[in-house]
Parts: structure tokens; sequence; C-alpha cells
């Protein structure tokens, strides 16, 4: 694992890379919320992260990993594919989750908030490059997903999130484009427990695409952490 002096200078990079990007593009970088994608990442690194630069909000992709590293005092989100029977024991940690494509976990969901009194927030996931490897609504089916999901009372939709292919430009660009049409479009929608207000997008490998073409949440792990 490289060391915390490496942690910090490959942060100061990233910084100044999302400043420059924002400043291309006219957007506020203070719009843009970077999360910790922190999976294989032991605990403390996190909270050295969280202590010592300006992430604060920390990314699992696995259940079992986000309870035995939780620390109440850290933000977590849940940005892994989730199965349907793992949702009661993250419901009370997280404040996001990031990979609702099903109405069976949309409703396990709102079945354990309720329990809880609370209201979920979630993101749509979307399946741009129609890989069987990844979960996620198709493109042309999530406006009936979100009218469907938004029925439901201890769930709020906040937006859509994908994992966009590894392809290279201009493919990577028309795929991005695509997607912040989906997001458009579903913000103009008028929907019962909707606030729609993320897209999440963009990972170490694309994070600088995604900005360009709209993504407020981005998702960073080896950029920052270094290599799993």
């Amino acid at each position: 694992m490289i060391t915390e002096e490496q942690v910090l200078q490959n942060y100061q990079s990233v910084k100044t890379k999302i400043e420059e990007v924002c400043r291309e593009c006219g957007r506020d970088v203070s719009d843009i919320l970077v999360i910790g994608a922190s999976k294989v990442m032991p605990r403390e690194r996190v909270e050295f992260v969280n202590a010592h630069t300006d992430i604060h909000v920390f990314g699992e992709n696995r259940v079992q990993e986000l309870m035995d590293k939780y620390n109440p005092e850290l933000s977590w989100q849940f940005i892994g594919q989730l199965q349907t029977n793992k949702v009661k024991y993250i419901i009370d940690k997280v404040s996001l989750i990031h990979s609702v494509d099903r109405m069976s976990l949309a409703e396990e969901i709102n079945k354990q908030a309720a329990k809880h009194g609370k209201v979920q927030d979630f993101l749509i996931e979307v399946n741009m490059g129609a890989e069987i490897s990844k979960g996620g609504v198709q493109p042309a089916d999530v406006l009936a997903f979100a009218k469907e999901v938004t029925t439901l009372e201890n769930i709020r939709l906040c937006g859509i999130m994908s994992v966009l292919p590894n392809v290279e430009s201009p493919q990577l660009d028309n795929f991005y484009l695509q997607l912040k049409g989906i997001y458009d479009k579903l913000k103009d929608t008028k929907l019962c427990n909707a606030d729609v207000r993320y897209l999440s997008a963009g990972m170490s490998n694309d994070y600088l695409t995604a900005i360009k073409y709209g993504a407020n949440i981005i998702r960073l792990g080896r950029v920052v952490f270094g290599e799993r």
C-alpha cells in the first residue's frame, strides 16, 4: 500500500485536475462531490483521507466491508450492486444508495427504511453500454422505472448513476452525452417522492470526462488511494 504522503500527493493532483476541467467548462468546483471509493482500503486509511483532505464522503461496494469498517462519525454511501437480502444491514448506515435497478430492490429498501422511520435517498443505476456484467436499467426504460419506483413512500429518487463502458473517445463522450440527456429528462419530469439533483458518474479513469458532461458526483478510488 502506498504511503500517506503519496495519498496526499494523489489527492492534490486530482484536485488540481478537477479545478482545471471546471474552469474549462464553466462549472463551479464546489458543485462536484468527490466520493472516496474505499473498496479494500483499511478503515485507518479512510479515516486519514477524511481528516487530511476535502473528501468526507466514502462509498463502499460490498455490504460486509461497509459493516466491517463502518464509523458513524464518517459519511457513507453504497455504490455497488446490492442484494435484496442485504438491505437491512446498511439501511441505517448510508445516506445514499447509488445502485437501484429493479423494483424488488426498491420495495425492500422502502420496507427497511419504514422500519427505521426514515426516507432513504437513492439513485437509479443506468446500464449505458448494455453490458451483461453490470447491473442497471436500460436507458430507454429509465423514465418508466422512475415513475413506478416513486410510488413508494419511504424512498426518494435523487437522480441517476452509471458505470460507463471502458472505451475511448469519441465513443465515451457519446455515452456521456446520452447519460446527460437521460438525467435532464428525468429532472424535468414531475414525479412524486423525487428530488432529482445528482448525476453520479465518473471513476478514476474517466472522472474528468464525467465532469465535462455534467456529473456532480464522482467516485474516486485508485487515483486517490493508490492501486488496490
